[in-house]
């Protein structure tokens, strides 16, 4: 099972969640997890480089930061790498909520074996993650 989740850049904060089979693409999800304000997309694998994608989420003033692919033929220029590892930091703020949702949420396996069940959870521990991550903010 597999969580994808559209994350607000500034925040951290989750605005979209998708549950799917470990055998499913993860750039399926994609659609789902944009809004419409959005104006950079972060993938956090080499999986969601579609190019058929990227030219349809194209649009004035967005940013498509998704690492991109190497080759033995064409490797990543030492440029390539730096943007990587900044595109990296950024993205690393959407994996504070799974870390979120991991550690003091308990939530290190899937325990059901239903599909629904197991969506029903991760969904109902979103916004306790969310919680989580903004306690700092609300108590100041």
């Amino acid at each position: 099972m597999n969580i994808h989740i559209g994350a607000d850049v500034d925040s951290g904060l989750t605005h979209a969640v998708s549950v799917t089979p470990a055998h499913a693409p993860g750039i399926s999800q994609l659609p789902d997890l944009l809004r419409e304000g959005d104006r950079t997309e972060f993938g956090d694998k080499k999986g969601y480089v579609n190019y058929r994608i990227k030219r349809a989420a194209h649009r004035p003033g967005a940013c498509w930061a998704v690492a991109l692919k190497a080759s033995t033929r064409r490797p990543l220029t030492a440029a390539n790498k730096r943007t990587h590892r900044r595109r990296s930091r950024m993205r690393n703020q959407a994996e504070h909520l799974l870390r979120a949702l991991k550690c003091p949420l308990g939530y290190v396996r899937v325990r059901y074996k239903g599909s629904v069940k197991s969506v029903v959870q991760v969904c109902t521990l979103i916004n306790p993650a969310n919680l989580h991550l903004m306690r700092k903010r609300m108590l100041a």
